[in-house]
């Protein structure tokens, strides 16, 4: 007997198959009536065996075939997550299926309250977030500016307001919004395009009584790791108006005292000159000097008024240089050539000179750049004291990158000597300031120069042995 979904499924089947037992014994009653039941008697017979084999299976089984998806609800329910509780109790399966229903729908609203609760945590944490977002931006004493990727504004704070000269500036694009800064709108046009980070830069902005502002700027691109049109721009803005003055005016102050230092410099040596010169020239009018004392007061003369001629000729250089002639140059060779015409002096004062490191080439004037590289050579070999027990100079050569990606090439030149007095290191590069005895004080002014022209710096300290060091740093 096949299994049965529930009682109201066998009722159903039991009514049906009565039903047509009912028919059949009608007709078999009819077959048999004594006029037709010796004729027909096999023949109907045969049919209501047929008819009871296949008709009975199909009874069974149509009301199974026609449930199977109520099956199927059954079992799913079953499975459902419900309470045990509703499980142990015995009950008809629909009620069962309902009670299941019932339950996971519950359950689904419940999950429902609880996402549209923490659904609206998270629109508050975000409305939040967003508040104390805008009170930052407003609050920071800076200026800040942000652009989309099509240059216009998207933030801009009332101290940007204030430092740019202008009214709203939300939406606008940048063009007219920086029209007062021209500098700057340059800037981030070229890093909307390229995503070029421009770090502590300064510019100019015109107030709107038209008195020049010095800003302080970084311009950087929002998101780099997308390419083009998706590139956004933000702008920090600082007003270095009185810093720049300051810094204008304290350069001014030691111009003013450099100027004071070079001029008893060149005093210093115009008198030392003169008064050698005097000497000979008295000297000279002496009548009773023979030729042999003559030609020497002559030569001492002659020599006096060269070295007088290269004091002033290199004050010249120093005050009046000729613009760089830039041209491809191999540091490493020029080293090389500086050092061989260095090569006496060195015998001279006993001291060894090491080249190491990394020298590539540089754009420069070769004459300029050599002119300083020998006297950093020499002035390093002059320091070295006579009764120094190591003797030797150092010259390393390296690749640097700073933070904005360009790249530098260092030269140090370090030797064994007693170092520079704290006090002399800001003022070795005077001209006409020496601690030598012999020498005007011109050449690390010169190099100075040199270095300045070529868009580098050259600096100096002491190593940790108590020896100077110079570094000379161009652009690579």
């Amino acid at each position: 007997m096949p299994r049965y979904e529930n009682r109201v499924q066998l009722a159903l089947a039991l009514l049906v198959g009565v039903l047509l037992l009912a028919n059949l014994f009608t007709l078999t009653l009819v077959a048999l009536t004594p006029a037709t039941r010796a004729a027909r008697a096999p023949v109907l017979f045969t049919v209501f065996l047929l008819t009871l084999v296949v008709s009975v299976p199909s009874i069974l089984l149509l009301p199974r075939w026609l449930l199977r998806p109520y099956r199927q609800l059954v079992d799913e329910a079953e499975r459902a997550p419900v309470e045990a509780s509703a499980r142990g109790r015995a009950r008809d399966e629909s009620e069962f299926v309902l009670e299941t229903f019932q339950e996971v729908v519950a359950q689904l609203r419940a999950k429902q309250r609880e996402l549209e609760r923490l659904s609206a945590r998270a629109a508050e944490r975000a409305a939040t977030a967003e508040q104390f977002s805008e009170r930052v931006v407003a609050s920071l004493p800076s200026g800040l500016v942000a652009f989309n990727s099509e240059g216009r504004a998207t933030v801009v704070n009332a101290p940007a307001r204030a430092l740019l000269g202008i009214g709203g500036g939300s939406g606008e694009d940048f063009r007219p919004l920086l029209s007062r800064a021209h500098g700057l709108a340059e800037m981030v046009e070229h890093c909307l395009k390229t995503g070029e980070l421009y770090r502590r830069e300064e510019v100019t902005a015109k107030s709107d009584s038209g008195r020049a502002r010095r800003l302080g700027v970084t311009v950087a691109p929002i998101d780099p790791a997308q390419a083009g049109g998706s590139r956004g721009v933000l702008c920090m803005l600082t007003d270095i108006t009185e810093v720049a003055e300051l810094r204008e005016a304290l350069a001014r102050r030691r111009n003013l005292e450099s100027l004071g230092e070079m001029s008893a410099g060149l005093a210093h040596e115009f008198k030392n000159s003169l008064a050698t010169l005097h000497g000979y020239a008295q000297l000279l009018q002496n009548a009773g000097l023979d030729a042999r004392a003559r030609e020497t007061a002559t030569s001492g003369l002659l020599a006096e008024v060269r070295g007088l001629s290269e004091m002033v000729t290199s004050f010249l250089n120093f005050a009046r240089p000729n613009p760089p002639d830039f041209a491809d140059v191999s540091l490493r060779e020029l080293l090389d050539n500086s050092a061989a015409d260095l090569r006496q002096l060195f015998e001279e004062r006993r001291a060894a000179l090491a080249v190491e490191g990394e020298f590539p080439g540089v754009r420069a004037d070769e004459a300029m750049l050599r002119r300083a590289l020998l006297n950093l050579l020499r002035n390093a070999a002059e320091a070295i004291p006579d009764d120094a027990a190591e003797r030797r100079v150092n010259v390393r050569g390296s690749v640097e990158r700073d933070d904005a990606g360009r790249d530098w090439v260092l030269v140090e030149v370090e030797d064994t000597g007693a170092g520079i007095a704290e006090e002399d290191l800001q003022r070795i590069f005077i001209p006409f300031f020496t601690t030598k005895s012999k020498g005007h004080g011109v050449g690390l002014a010169l190099s100075h120069r040199v270095a300045t022209d070529h868009g580098g710096t050259l600096s100096a300290s002491n190593t940790a042995d108590g020896g100077a060091r110079f570094t000379l740093r161009l652009p690579a």
